[in-house]
Protein backbone atom coordinates (compact mmCIF):
# COMPACT_ATOMS: atom_id res chain seq x y z
CA UNK A 1 0.00 0.00 0.00
CA UNK A 2 1.07 3.58 -0.57
CA UNK A 3 -0.15 6.90 0.73
CA UNK A 4 0.35 8.55 -2.63
CA UNK A 5 -2.98 8.95 -4.42
CA UNK A 6 -1.68 9.32 -7.98
CA UNK A 7 0.03 5.90 -7.86
CA UNK A 8 -3.25 4.47 -6.63
CA UNK A 9 -5.14 6.05 -9.53
CA UNK A 10 -2.70 4.53 -12.00
CA UNK A 11 -3.39 1.24 -10.31
CA UNK A 12 -7.12 1.72 -10.80
CA UNK A 13 -6.51 2.37 -14.51
CA UNK A 14 -4.59 -0.87 -14.79
CA UNK A 15 -7.66 -2.66 -13.52
CA UNK A 16 -6.53 -3.24 -9.91
CA UNK A 17 -9.34 -2.45 -7.61
CA UNK A 18 -7.66 -2.81 -4.23
CA UNK A 19 -4.17 -3.40 -2.86
CA UNK A 20 -5.39 -6.54 -1.10
CA UNK A 21 -8.30 -8.98 -1.10
CA UNK A 22 -8.17 -8.99 2.70
CA UNK A 23 -6.61 -6.85 5.40
CA UNK A 24 -6.68 -8.24 8.94
CA UNK A 25 -6.19 -5.93 11.94
CA UNK A 26 -4.78 -7.96 14.84
CA UNK A 27 -2.09 -10.64 14.81
CA UNK A 28 -3.37 -12.86 17.59
CA UNK A 29 -4.62 -16.45 17.34
CA UNK A 30 -7.69 -15.48 15.32
CA UNK A 31 -6.17 -12.86 13.02
CA UNK A 32 -3.17 -15.04 12.17
CA UNK A 33 -5.34 -18.10 11.48
CA UNK A 34 -7.69 -16.06 9.27
CA UNK A 35 -4.90 -14.38 7.28
CA UNK A 36 -2.91 -17.60 6.70
CA UNK A 37 -6.01 -19.53 5.67
CA UNK A 38 -7.08 -16.73 3.29
CA UNK A 39 -3.62 -16.77 1.66
CA UNK A 40 -3.85 -20.55 1.39
CA UNK A 41 -7.04 -20.26 -0.69
CA UNK A 42 -5.44 -17.74 -3.05
CA UNK A 43 -6.21 -14.38 -1.50
CA UNK A 44 -3.76 -11.49 -1.33
CA UNK A 45 -3.55 -10.71 2.40
CA UNK A 46 -1.97 -8.24 4.82
CA UNK A 47 -2.07 -8.47 8.61
CA UNK A 48 -1.35 -5.56 10.96
CA UNK A 49 -0.24 -6.20 14.53
CA UNK A 50 0.87 -3.72 17.15
CA UNK A 51 1.41 -4.27 20.86
CA UNK A 52 0.87 -1.19 23.00
CA UNK A 53 3.12 -1.71 26.07
CA UNK A 54 1.22 -2.41 29.30
CA UNK A 55 0.96 0.33 31.93
CA UNK A 56 4.04 -1.25 33.51
CA UNK A 57 5.89 -1.17 30.16
CA UNK A 58 5.68 -4.88 29.36
CA UNK A 59 5.67 -5.58 25.61
CA UNK A 60 5.93 -8.65 23.42
CA UNK A 61 6.02 -9.93 19.86
CA UNK A 62 3.63 -11.28 17.25
CA UNK A 63 1.02 -13.84 18.28
CA UNK A 64 -1.48 -12.13 20.55
CA UNK A 65 -2.57 -12.77 24.13
CA UNK A 66 -2.60 -16.58 24.14
CA UNK A 67 0.98 -16.98 22.97
CA UNK A 68 2.54 -14.10 24.92
CA UNK A 69 0.56 -13.36 28.07
CA UNK A 70 -2.12 -16.04 28.22
CA UNK A 71 -2.61 -19.75 27.70
CA UNK A 72 0.95 -20.71 26.76
CA UNK A 73 3.00 -19.12 29.58
CA UNK A 74 0.16 -19.88 32.01
CA UNK A 75 0.10 -23.60 31.20
CA UNK A 76 3.90 -23.80 31.47
CA UNK A 77 3.87 -22.12 34.89
CA UNK A 78 0.98 -24.38 35.93
CA UNK A 79 3.20 -27.30 34.91
CA UNK A 80 6.00 -25.89 37.09
CA UNK A 81 3.61 -25.96 40.06
CA UNK A 82 2.37 -29.50 39.27
CA UNK A 83 5.98 -30.68 39.26
CA UNK A 84 6.35 -29.29 42.79
CA UNK A 85 3.44 -31.45 43.91
CA UNK A 86 4.93 -34.41 42.01
CA UNK A 87 8.21 -34.01 43.93
CA UNK A 88 6.28 -34.21 47.23
CA UNK A 89 4.39 -37.30 45.97
CA UNK A 90 7.65 -38.86 44.76
CA UNK A 91 8.90 -39.40 48.32
CA UNK A 92 5.90 -41.59 49.09
CA UNK A 93 6.74 -43.57 45.95
CA UNK A 94 10.26 -44.24 47.19
CA UNK A 95 12.27 -41.44 45.65
CA UNK A 96 14.92 -40.18 48.08
CA UNK A 97 14.88 -36.40 47.66
CA UNK A 98 17.22 -34.24 49.76
CA UNK A 99 15.45 -31.46 51.68
CA UNK A 100 14.72 -28.62 51.45
CA UNK A 101 13.56 -28.18 47.89
CA UNK A 102 12.84 -24.69 46.62
CA UNK A 103 11.78 -23.06 43.37
CA UNK A 104 13.81 -20.51 41.41
CA UNK A 105 11.54 -18.04 39.59
CA UNK A 106 14.25 -16.62 37.30
CA UNK A 107 15.08 -20.04 35.81
CA UNK A 108 11.42 -20.80 35.08
CA UNK A 109 10.64 -17.32 33.75
CA UNK A 110 13.61 -17.31 31.40
CA UNK A 111 12.75 -20.74 30.00
CA UNK A 112 9.08 -19.81 29.51
CA UNK A 113 9.96 -16.45 27.93
CA UNK A 114 12.44 -18.10 25.55
CA UNK A 115 9.75 -20.53 24.42
CA UNK A 116 7.33 -17.64 23.85
CA UNK A 117 9.96 -15.78 21.79
CA UNK A 118 10.46 -18.89 19.65
CA UNK A 119 6.70 -18.88 18.97
CA UNK A 120 6.82 -15.17 18.00
CA UNK A 121 9.55 -16.02 15.49
CA UNK A 122 7.62 -19.04 14.23
CA UNK A 123 4.57 -16.89 13.51
CA UNK A 124 6.66 -14.42 11.47
CA UNK A 125 8.22 -17.23 9.45
CA UNK A 126 4.81 -18.81 8.78
CA UNK A 127 3.41 -15.51 7.48
CA UNK A 128 6.39 -15.19 5.13
CA UNK A 129 6.05 -18.78 3.94
CA UNK A 130 2.37 -18.31 3.21
CA UNK A 131 2.98 -14.95 1.43
CA UNK A 132 1.03 -12.91 3.98
CA UNK A 133 2.27 -9.32 4.26
CA UNK A 134 3.01 -8.59 7.94
CA UNK A 135 3.00 -4.96 9.08
CA UNK A 136 4.04 -4.06 12.63
CA UNK A 137 1.59 -1.15 12.72
CA UNK A 138 -1.45 0.01 14.61
CA UNK A 139 -4.40 -0.35 12.23
CA UNK A 140 -7.52 1.79 12.07
CA UNK A 141 -10.43 2.12 9.64
CA UNK A 142 -10.65 4.97 7.14
CA UNK A 143 -13.66 3.61 5.25
CA UNK A 144 -15.13 0.18 4.48
CA UNK A 145 -12.29 -0.61 2.05
CA UNK A 146 -9.40 1.35 3.56
CA UNK A 147 -7.13 0.80 6.54
CA UNK A 148 -4.54 3.21 7.89
CA UNK A 149 -1.43 1.70 9.49
CA UNK A 150 0.78 3.74 11.80
CA UNK A 151 4.23 2.61 12.91
CA UNK A 152 5.70 3.18 16.38
CA UNK A 153 7.59 6.16 14.91
CA UNK A 154 4.33 7.65 13.55
CA UNK A 155 4.85 6.83 9.86
CA UNK A 156 1.52 6.27 8.08
CA UNK A 157 0.62 3.74 5.38
CA UNK A 158 -2.71 3.42 3.61
CA UNK A 159 -3.94 -0.01 2.51
CA UNK A 160 -7.06 -0.74 0.50
CA UNK A 161 -8.88 -4.08 0.59
CA UNK A 162 -12.01 -5.76 -0.66
CA UNK A 163 -12.70 -6.98 2.88
CA UNK A 164 -11.45 -5.91 6.31
CA UNK A 165 -11.35 -8.18 9.34
CA UNK A 166 -10.99 -6.93 12.91
CA UNK A 167 -9.46 -9.39 15.37
CA UNK A 168 -7.83 -7.13 17.95
CA UNK A 169 -8.96 -9.01 21.07
CA UNK A 170 -8.83 -7.41 24.50
CA UNK A 171 -6.50 -6.23 27.24
CA UNK A 172 -6.79 -6.39 31.06
CA UNK A 173 -8.49 -3.48 32.81
CA UNK A 174 -7.40 -1.59 35.91
CA UNK A 175 -10.01 -0.46 38.43
CA UNK A 176 -10.55 3.28 37.99
CA UNK A 177 -11.80 4.18 41.46
CA UNK A 178 -9.08 2.75 43.73
CA UNK A 179 -6.19 5.07 44.70
CA UNK A 180 -2.81 3.55 43.84
CA UNK A 181 -4.30 0.71 41.74
CA UNK A 182 -2.58 1.53 38.47
CA UNK A 183 0.52 3.05 40.00
CA UNK A 184 1.40 0.04 42.13
CA UNK A 185 -0.41 -2.89 40.50
CA UNK A 186 0.25 -5.26 37.62
CA UNK A 187 -2.06 -7.36 35.42
CA UNK A 188 -1.84 -10.67 33.56
CA UNK A 189 0.00 -8.67 30.84
CA UNK A 190 2.99 -8.43 33.20
CA UNK A 191 3.06 -11.48 35.47
CA UNK A 192 4.60 -13.87 32.92
CA UNK A 193 7.35 -11.41 31.94
CA UNK A 194 8.60 -10.58 35.44
CA UNK A 195 12.36 -11.17 35.72
CA UNK A 196 12.24 -11.78 39.44
CA UNK A 197 9.71 -13.49 41.69
CA UNK A 198 6.61 -11.41 42.51
CA UNK A 199 6.95 -12.52 46.15
CA UNK A 200 3.95 -12.29 48.48
CA UNK A 201 1.05 -11.59 46.13
CA UNK A 202 -2.57 -10.55 46.36
CA UNK A 203 -4.78 -11.11 43.32
CA UNK A 204 -7.98 -9.09 43.09
CA UNK A 205 -10.42 -10.89 40.86
CA UNK A 206 -13.80 -10.34 39.38
CA UNK A 207 -14.59 -14.00 38.58
CA UNK A 208 -11.67 -14.46 36.18
CA UNK A 209 -10.37 -17.94 35.43
CA UNK A 210 -6.89 -16.65 34.46
CA UNK A 211 -6.55 -15.02 37.89
CA UNK A 212 -7.38 -18.25 39.68
CA UNK A 213 -4.89 -20.09 37.49
CA UNK A 214 -2.20 -17.52 38.40
CA UNK A 215 -3.06 -17.82 42.10
CA UNK A 216 -2.74 -21.59 41.75
CA UNK A 217 0.71 -21.65 40.19
CA UNK A 218 2.06 -18.90 42.48
CA UNK A 219 0.92 -20.96 45.48
CA UNK A 220 2.34 -24.09 43.86
CA UNK A 221 5.83 -22.66 43.48
CA UNK A 222 5.79 -21.68 47.14
CA UNK A 223 4.68 -18.02 47.19
CA UNK A 224 2.31 -16.59 49.81
CA UNK A 225 -0.77 -15.94 47.67
CA UNK A 226 -4.14 -14.38 48.50
CA UNK A 227 -7.16 -14.09 46.22
CA UNK A 228 -9.68 -11.35 46.91
CA UNK A 229 -13.12 -12.14 45.51
CA UNK A 230 -16.00 -9.71 45.33
CA UNK A 231 -18.76 -12.26 44.70
CA UNK A 232 -18.05 -15.59 42.97
CA UNK A 233 -14.85 -17.14 41.66
CA UNK A 234 -15.76 -18.54 38.23
CA UNK A 235 -18.71 -16.67 36.74
CA UNK A 236 -20.27 -18.42 33.75
CA UNK A 237 -19.08 -21.82 34.94
CA UNK A 238 -21.04 -24.47 36.84
CA UNK A 239 -21.01 -23.18 40.41
CA UNK A 240 -20.86 -26.57 42.15
CA UNK A 241 -17.66 -27.25 40.18
CA UNK A 242 -16.29 -23.75 40.89
CA UNK A 243 -16.62 -24.35 44.64
CA UNK A 244 -14.71 -27.64 44.36
CA UNK A 245 -11.92 -25.85 42.50
CA UNK A 246 -11.57 -23.11 45.14
CA UNK A 247 -11.99 -25.56 48.06
CA UNK A 248 -9.07 -27.56 46.69
CA UNK A 249 -7.03 -24.37 46.31
CA UNK A 250 -7.70 -23.38 49.94
CA UNK A 251 -6.48 -26.80 51.11
CA UNK A 252 -3.51 -26.40 48.72
CA UNK A 253 -2.50 -23.22 50.54
CA UNK A 254 -4.05 -20.34 48.56
CA UNK A 255 -5.73 -17.83 50.89
CA UNK A 256 -9.10 -16.37 49.94
CA UNK A 257 -10.67 -13.09 51.07
CA UNK A 258 -14.29 -13.71 50.10
CA UNK A 259 -16.88 -10.95 49.63
CA UNK A 260 -14.23 -8.24 49.91
CA UNK A 261 -13.44 -5.13 47.88
CA UNK A 262 -10.14 -3.23 47.78
CA UNK A 263 -10.17 0.42 48.91
CA UNK A 264 -6.60 1.67 48.31
CA UNK A 265 -3.01 0.67 47.66
CA UNK A 266 -0.09 2.58 49.18
CA UNK A 267 3.66 2.10 48.83
CA UNK A 268 5.51 2.08 52.15
CA UNK A 269 9.06 3.37 52.59
CA UNK A 270 10.19 -0.27 52.82
CA UNK A 271 8.96 -0.73 49.23
CA UNK A 272 6.13 -3.05 50.31
CA UNK A 273 2.56 -2.36 49.19
CA UNK A 274 -0.02 -1.74 51.87
CA UNK A 275 -3.46 -2.83 50.70
CA UNK A 276 -6.63 -1.72 52.46
CA UNK A 277 -9.85 -3.60 51.80
CA UNK A 278 -13.37 -3.87 53.11
CA UNK A 279 -15.55 -6.85 53.86
CA UNK A 280 -18.83 -6.17 52.03
CA UNK A 281 -21.22 -7.71 54.58
CA UNK A 282 -19.75 -6.11 57.72
CA UNK A 283 -18.14 -2.96 56.19
CA UNK A 284 -15.09 -3.81 58.34
CA UNK A 285 -11.75 -2.61 56.99
CA UNK A 286 -8.57 -4.69 56.89
CA UNK A 287 -4.95 -4.03 55.96
CA UNK A 288 -1.96 -6.13 55.02
CA UNK A 289 1.30 -5.71 53.13
CA UNK A 290 2.30 -7.46 49.91
CA UNK A 291 5.15 -7.41 47.43
CA UNK A 292 2.81 -7.52 44.44
CA UNK A 293 -0.83 -6.79 43.64
CA UNK A 294 -2.30 -8.28 40.47
CA UNK A 295 -5.56 -6.87 39.13
CA UNK A 296 -7.85 -9.32 37.35
CA UNK A 297 -11.01 -7.25 37.21
CA UNK A 298 -11.97 -8.02 33.62
CA UNK A 299 -10.79 -7.34 30.09
CA UNK A 300 -11.58 -4.41 27.84
CA UNK A 301 -11.95 -4.93 24.08
CA UNK A 302 -9.40 -3.12 21.90
CA UNK A 303 -11.93 -1.04 19.97
CA UNK A 304 -11.27 2.57 20.99
CA UNK A 305 -8.60 3.47 18.44
CA UNK A 306 -10.07 1.57 15.47
CA UNK A 307 -12.19 4.45 14.17
CA UNK A 308 -15.39 2.38 14.33
CA UNK A 309 -17.71 5.24 15.24
CA UNK A 310 -17.03 7.36 12.16
CA UNK A 311 -17.91 4.36 9.96
CA UNK A 312 -20.98 3.49 12.00
CA UNK A 313 -19.77 0.04 13.09
CA UNK A 314 -22.18 -0.89 15.86
CA UNK A 315 -20.75 -1.75 19.25
CA UNK A 316 -22.36 -2.84 22.49
CA UNK A 317 -22.18 0.30 24.64
CA UNK A 318 -21.88 -1.71 27.86
CA UNK A 319 -19.11 -4.11 26.86
CA UNK A 320 -17.45 -2.08 24.09
CA UNK A 321 -17.44 -5.17 21.89
CA UNK A 322 -18.43 -5.19 18.22
CA UNK A 323 -21.91 -6.52 17.43
CA UNK A 324 -21.68 -9.34 14.88
CA UNK A 325 -24.02 -11.64 12.96
CA UNK A 326 -23.56 -15.43 12.83
CA UNK A 327 -21.25 -14.95 9.80
CA UNK A 328 -19.03 -12.51 11.80
CA UNK A 329 -20.23 -9.55 9.70
CA UNK A 330 -20.66 -6.16 11.40
CA UNK A 331 -23.26 -3.46 10.72
CA UNK A 332 -21.00 -2.11 7.93
CA UNK A 333 -20.64 -4.10 4.67
CA UNK A 334 -17.18 -5.64 4.01
CA UNK A 335 -16.14 -5.24 7.64
CA UNK A 336 -16.00 -8.37 9.80
CA UNK A 337 -15.00 -9.03 13.41
CA UNK A 338 -14.42 -12.18 15.43
CA UNK A 339 -12.64 -13.54 18.49
CA UNK A 340 -12.64 -11.72 21.85
CA UNK A 341 -13.51 -8.40 20.17
CA UNK A 342 -16.91 -9.72 19.04
CA UNK A 343 -19.95 -9.52 21.29
CA UNK A 344 -21.25 -12.78 22.76
CA UNK A 345 -18.41 -15.02 21.63
CA UNK A 346 -16.52 -17.35 23.97
CA UNK A 347 -13.14 -15.77 24.82
CA UNK A 348 -11.15 -18.83 23.80
CA UNK A 349 -8.22 -19.21 21.41
CA UNK A 350 -9.48 -22.33 19.58
CA UNK A 351 -12.87 -20.74 18.80
CA UNK A 352 -11.11 -17.69 17.36
CA UNK A 353 -8.82 -19.89 15.23
CA UNK A 354 -11.67 -21.98 13.86
CA UNK A 355 -13.93 -18.95 13.30
CA UNK A 356 -11.08 -17.18 11.48
CA UNK A 357 -10.39 -20.09 9.15
CA UNK A 358 -14.08 -20.51 8.32
CA UNK A 359 -14.43 -16.76 7.69
CA UNK A 360 -11.44 -16.86 5.30
CA UNK A 361 -13.14 -19.63 3.30
CA UNK A 362 -16.43 -17.72 3.13
CA UNK A 363 -14.77 -14.47 2.07
CA UNK A 364 -12.90 -16.33 -0.69
CA UNK A 365 -16.20 -17.85 -1.84
CA UNK A 366 -14.97 -21.37 -1.03
CA UNK A 367 -17.69 -22.33 1.43
CA UNK A 368 -20.72 -21.07 3.33
CA UNK A 369 -20.05 -22.97 6.56
CA UNK A 370 -20.56 -20.90 9.72
CA UNK A 371 -18.76 -21.30 13.02
CA UNK A 372 -20.73 -23.35 15.53
CA UNK A 373 -20.16 -21.83 18.97
CA UNK A 374 -22.22 -24.44 20.84
CA UNK A 375 -20.73 -27.16 23.05
CA UNK A 376 -17.19 -25.81 23.00
CA UNK A 377 -15.10 -27.60 25.63
CA UNK A 378 -12.70 -25.73 27.88
CA UNK A 379 -10.45 -26.35 30.87
CA UNK A 380 -9.40 -24.17 33.77
CA UNK A 381 -5.79 -25.00 34.69
CA UNK A 382 -6.07 -24.46 38.44
CA UNK A 383 -4.09 -26.78 40.77
CA UNK A 384 -7.02 -29.20 40.53
CA UNK A 385 -7.95 -28.85 36.86
CA UNK A 386 -11.59 -28.38 35.84
CA UNK A 387 -12.75 -29.38 32.38
CA UNK A 388 -16.25 -28.97 30.98
CA UNK A 389 -18.26 -29.12 27.80
CA UNK A 390 -21.88 -28.17 27.14
CA UNK A 391 -24.29 -26.74 29.70
CA UNK A 392 -23.73 -26.11 33.40
CA UNK A 393 -26.27 -27.77 35.65
CA UNK A 394 -27.83 -24.33 36.34
CA UNK A 395 -28.20 -23.58 32.63
CA UNK A 396 -29.62 -27.05 31.85
CA UNK A 397 -32.15 -26.60 34.64
CA UNK A 398 -33.11 -23.16 33.32
CA UNK A 399 -33.70 -24.55 29.83
CA UNK A 400 -35.28 -27.91 30.63
CA UNK A 401 -36.66 -27.52 34.17
CA UNK A 402 -35.49 -29.44 37.27
CA UNK A 403 -37.72 -32.37 36.35
CA UNK A 404 -36.53 -32.33 32.75
CA UNK A 405 -32.91 -33.22 33.54
CA UNK A 406 -31.09 -36.14 35.15
CA UNK A 407 -27.67 -35.59 36.71
CA UNK A 408 -25.35 -38.57 37.13
CA UNK A 409 -22.40 -37.89 39.41
CA UNK A 410 -19.46 -39.44 41.23
CA UNK A 411 -16.74 -38.57 43.72
CA UNK A 412 -13.76 -40.65 42.64
CA UNK A 413 -10.15 -41.11 43.72
CA UNK A 414 -7.39 -40.97 41.06
CA UNK A 415 -5.14 -44.01 41.50
CA UNK A 416 -2.03 -41.80 41.68
CA UNK A 417 -3.51 -40.06 44.76
CA UNK A 418 -3.65 -43.32 46.78
CA UNK A 419 0.04 -44.08 47.40
CA UNK A 420 0.75 -40.33 47.62
CA UNK A 421 -1.89 -40.14 50.41
CA UNK A 422 -3.45 -37.09 48.78
CA UNK A 423 -6.96 -35.95 49.59
CA UNK A 424 -9.30 -36.55 46.65
CA UNK A 425 -12.31 -34.90 48.28
CA UNK A 426 -12.74 -32.47 45.37
CA UNK A 427 -12.23 -35.00 42.54
CA UNK A 428 -15.71 -35.14 41.10
CA UNK A 429 -17.57 -35.52 37.85
CA UNK A 430 -21.11 -35.10 36.65
CA UNK A 431 -23.01 -35.81 33.48
CA UNK A 432 -26.06 -33.62 32.93
CA UNK A 433 -28.63 -35.34 30.68
CA UNK A 434 -32.14 -34.89 29.37
CA UNK A 435 -34.38 -37.00 31.61
CA UNK A 436 -36.53 -38.52 28.87
CA UNK A 437 -35.78 -40.87 25.98
CA UNK A 438 -32.15 -41.78 25.29
CA UNK A 439 -31.05 -39.18 27.84
CA UNK A 440 -29.04 -36.95 25.52
CA UNK A 441 -25.99 -35.51 27.29
CA UNK A 442 -26.34 -31.74 27.75
CA UNK A 443 -23.20 -31.09 29.77
CA UNK A 444 -20.20 -32.87 31.19
CA UNK A 445 -18.04 -31.63 34.09
CA UNK A 446 -14.87 -33.03 35.61
CA UNK A 447 -12.34 -31.96 38.24
CA UNK A 448 -9.11 -33.90 38.45
CA UNK A 449 -5.72 -34.53 36.89
CA UNK A 450 -5.34 -33.91 33.15
CA UNK A 451 -8.89 -32.54 32.84
CA UNK A 452 -8.15 -30.97 29.45
CA UNK A 453 -6.84 -34.20 27.94
CA UNK A 454 -9.90 -36.06 29.17
CA UNK A 455 -12.46 -33.45 28.11
CA UNK A 456 -11.29 -33.17 24.49
CA UNK A 457 -12.46 -36.69 23.69
CA UNK A 458 -15.82 -36.24 25.35
CA UNK A 459 -16.27 -32.95 23.44
CA UNK A 460 -16.22 -34.99 20.22
CA UNK A 461 -18.89 -37.32 21.58
CA UNK A 462 -21.19 -34.38 22.33
CA UNK A 463 -20.75 -33.16 18.73
CA UNK A 464 -21.97 -36.61 17.67
CA UNK A 465 -25.07 -36.39 19.90
CA UNK A 466 -23.86 -38.58 22.78
CA UNK A 467 -26.47 -39.99 25.16
CA UNK A 468 -26.29 -41.62 28.58
CA UNK A 469 -26.95 -44.98 26.94
CA UNK A 470 -23.86 -44.42 24.75
CA UNK A 471 -21.83 -43.99 27.96
CA UNK A 472 -23.21 -47.27 29.31
CA UNK A 473 -22.24 -49.07 26.08
CA UNK A 474 -18.65 -47.82 26.24
CA UNK A 475 -15.95 -49.98 27.82
CA UNK A 476 -13.53 -48.14 30.10
CA UNK A 477 -9.74 -48.02 29.97
CA UNK A 478 -8.44 -49.30 33.31
CA UNK A 479 -7.08 -47.79 35.51
CA UNK A 480 -7.84 -44.20 34.48
CA UNK A 481 -9.82 -41.25 35.77
CA UNK A 482 -11.62 -41.06 32.41
CA UNK A 483 -13.26 -44.47 32.93
CA UNK A 484 -15.10 -43.03 35.94
CA UNK A 485 -17.09 -40.87 33.50
CA UNK A 486 -18.43 -43.86 31.58
CA UNK A 487 -19.02 -45.88 34.77
CA UNK A 488 -21.13 -43.14 36.38
CA UNK A 489 -24.50 -44.54 37.52
CA UNK A 490 -25.77 -42.66 40.59
CA UNK A 491 -28.22 -39.84 40.06
CA UNK A 492 -28.42 -36.75 42.25
CA UNK A 493 -32.16 -37.35 42.40
CA UNK A 494 -31.65 -40.70 44.14
CA UNK A 495 -29.89 -39.06 47.08
CA UNK A 496 -27.49 -42.00 47.28
CA UNK A 497 -23.81 -41.61 48.22
CA UNK A 498 -21.91 -40.89 45.00
CA UNK A 499 -18.48 -41.97 46.28
CA UNK A 500 -16.85 -44.57 44.03
CA UNK A 501 -15.62 -47.65 45.89
CA UNK A 502 -13.52 -50.59 44.72
CA UNK A 503 -10.78 -50.45 42.09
Amino acid sequence: GTASGDVKNKGMLKGWKYDYDLVVIGGGSGGLACSKEAALVGQKVAVLDYVEPSVKGTKWGLGGTCVNVGCIPKKLMHQAALLGTAVKDAKKYGWQIPEPIFHDWATMAEAVQNHVRSLNWGHRVQLQDKKVKYLNMRGSLVDEHTVKGVTKAGKETILTAKDIVIATGGRPKYPTNIPGAMEHGITSDDIFWLRKSPGKTIIVLNSSDVALECAGFLTGIGLDTTVMVRSIALRGFDQQMAVLVTDYMEAYGTKFAWKCIPKKVEKLTSGALQVTWMEINTSKEYQDTYDCILWAVGRAPETKLLGLDKLGVQINKETGKIIVRPDESTSVPNIYAFGDIAEGRPELTPTAIKAGKLLAHRLAGRSSELMNYHSVATTVFTPLEYGCVGLSEEEAEKRHGKDGIEVYHAFYKPLEFTVAERDAGQCYLKVVCEREGDQKILGLHFTGPNAGELMQGFALSLKCGATYSHLLQTVGIHPTCAEEVIKVNITKRSGLDATVTGC
